[in-house]
Formats: structure tokens, C-alpha cells, sequence
């Protein structure tokens, strides 16, 4: 049984193709779009002719200024969709000029307002893998909009291939100017021979061993990758926020999220310093996987956090 259709309101102005399976697309509304928050999301939606209407959420990657002329969407083809009717298998055949459904309502609580606050002074590093990148640009292209810098962020992105670090010349011009590097891509399948950027797959860097190099191309000096210096956003594949997570904290660094403060037995009073954004409702860390969760509970008591591991009724409900 098909889908009920959606109803267009909206136009693909412009599509950039990064590759074959990885695009750029601007759409513009019949009427103009609401502001919004850098990190929120928009829905888009197209009819495909005998399945009906699919609707699904992207993060916007411009920045809010932009809003009365488009919302841009940074999107991959999903190669093995779990659904009979993919989004991105229409997305990736439409041309510019053609209709789509962008819904009004641009919702998401993935801002800096709802996690460690617009006060934060502390550096905010923007761990993306893929196409996780969007909520980040929207927030440095901003930034750079209303003030000429981008001071306060750092943004870290992986990718598989060098060509798959989309944006990554406008990110390079705006963030590195100075002697710091704040815009660092890393490839874990290297290509090209004049590839002398990172390498390895983006948590991999927060490695002991590895972010020794990372927060000293940061410029944060000999140990300053710490929460004292710096908070985390997350956005991106459920391994790269789980692995981005467990590594962090060796540096102390503690989760936001509810479910993982219970797992970890985080007293409630302990300020979190990482923030992530998920896409689905697999768990971060199995809640069955007691050897991870008492290794990273070792690794917070080891920085001070004075966790300890529920009662068993309460890790297994994660209540």
C-alpha cells in the first residue's frame, strides 16, 4: 500500500555534486523559512510515483542569515536503505527547479544553547564523521558571518576519501588563519598521493598516543585537551560518538547524556563536557557490554569522576 503523498512547497534551487553519492542541495520555500538555531533540522519530503510520500530530517548546514533565501542540506545516498522507499534514491535524481516538501517547523535540540550553553567560554570542538558535518557549518559559517572569525570553534572531520571531506576549502580559508589549526579533515582510506592531511578514521585521534599531536596542532599546549579547555560535539556515525566517548575519557572528559551517566554511575552534580547528536536509537554503549562499561568507569575514577558502576536493575533498564 502506498504512501499518502506529501504536498510541495518548496524549490531545489541548486545541487552541488561533491560525487556521485554525496551532495550539496539549497531549497528555497514559497514562503520564506523561519529562523532557527545553528545544530537544528528541517524535514523534506518527495512522492516517489508508486510508493507514495517519504519524509525525512536533515540537519542544515548554512548558517541562519541565509534562511529567507535557502536552507542548504549536506546529504549522502544511502547505498543500502532499510526502507522500500528511500529519500536520497528521488534526492539524487531530482534536477534544479524541481519540487519538493520542506515542512515550516525547523525543530532539534543538537544547538549550543541546549548543551553547555552560549555563555561557555571554553573551546568547542565539532567531532563530525561524514555528513555529521552539518549542524557544525552552520554554526562556524555564522559565527564568521557576524563577527569576521571563527574564534571559539575547531571543527574535526572524517571522511573515508579525501574528495568526501565536503566544504572543506571554505573551512580551511575561514578557520585557519592563524597558527593554530582549527579545521582539520582526516581520510582513513587515503587515495592520492598529495594527501599529507591526518589519516586514520576521526575518534581514532583522541587516542592516547594520538591526541598528544592533536591538541598541540590545536594549540592547546602539552596536556590542554582537557574539559577545563575545552567541551565536545558529536555528530556523525553511532561508532565515531561511542569510540569519540570512551576515548575522551581518559581526559576526563563526561557524557551528557542521561542514559550513559546511569550506565556509568555519574553523580548528577558532575558538569558534562560532551554532547552528541544520534540518528537512531541504537544504544552508544550496550548496556550488556559490562567489560566497556567498567573499563570506561575506570577511566573516569582514574580523572576524579567518582563513578560507580548501578545496582543491576538500574544498568540494565537504563532508567
Amino acid at each position: 500500500m502506498a504512501n499518502k503523498p506529501v504536498e510541495y512547497n518548496a524549490t531545489v534551487t541548486h545541487i552541488q555534486k561533491i560525487t556521485p553519492t554525496l551532495a550539496i542541495f539549497r531549497v528555497q520555500g514559497d514562503t520564506a523559512a523561519p529562523t532557527f538555531i545553528p545544530g537544528q533540522y528541517a524535514i523534506l519530503g518527495l512522492n516517489h510515483p508508486e510508493r507514495g510520500g517519504v519524509m525525512r530530517a536533515y540537519s542544515i548546514a548554512s548558517a541562519p542569515y541565509r534562511h529567507a533565501e535557502y536552507l542548504e542540506f549536506y546529504i549522502r545516498y544511502v547505498q543500502d536503505p532499510t526502507s522500500d522507499n528511500p529519500l536520497t534514491h528521488l534526492l539524487f535524481e531530482a534536477k534544479e527547479g524541481d519540487r519538493i516538501l520542506m515542512r515550516p517547523k525547523i525543530q532539534g535540540h543538537f544547538t549550543e544553547e541546549k548543551t553547555m550553553g552560549t555563555a561557555d567560554k571554553r573551546l568547542k570542538i565539532l567531532v563530525a564523521s561524514g555528513t555529521g558535518l552539518a549542524p557544525f557549518t552552520s554554526m562556524v559559517f555564522e559565527k564568521f558571518h557576524q563577527t569576521g572569525n571563527t574564534d571559539g570553534y575547531a571543527i574535526i572531520h572524517g571522511a573515508s576519501y579525501d574528495y568526501d571531506l565536503g566544504y572543506r576549502e571554505r573551512l580551511d580559508d575561514i578557520m585557519n588563519r592563524g597558527t593554530a589549526k582549527r579545521y582539520i579533515g582526516t581520510v582513513s582510506r587515503p587515495k592520492h598521493l598529495d594527501w599529507h592531511g591526518y589519516v586514520g578514521r576521526v575518534e581514532s585521534h583522541f587516542e592516547p598516543g594520538k591526541i598528544e599531536k592533536l591538541e598541540e596542532d590545536l594549540g592547546l599546549g602539552k596536556g590542554g585537551f582537557n574539559p577545563n579547555n575545552c567541551t565536545i560535539m558529536i555528530c556523525g556515525l553511532q561508532g565515531t560518538i561511542q569510540n569519540t566517548i570512551t576515548n575522551l575519557l581518559h581526559r576526563g572528559f563526561v557524557p551528557g547524556d542521561r542514559k550513559l551517566h546511569r550506565m556509568f554511575g555519574i553523580p548528577e552534580d558532575v558538569k558534562p563536557s560532551i554532547y552528541y547528536e544520534q540518528y537512531d536509537t541504537t544504544p552508544i554503549i550496550d548496556p550488556k557490554n559490562e567489560q566497556l562499561i567498567d573499563e570506561c568507569i575506570e577511566r573516569l575514577r582514574k580523572n576524579g569522576i567518582p563513578a560507580q558502576k548501578p545496582a543491576p536493575e538500574v544498568a540494565a533498564t537504563g532508567a
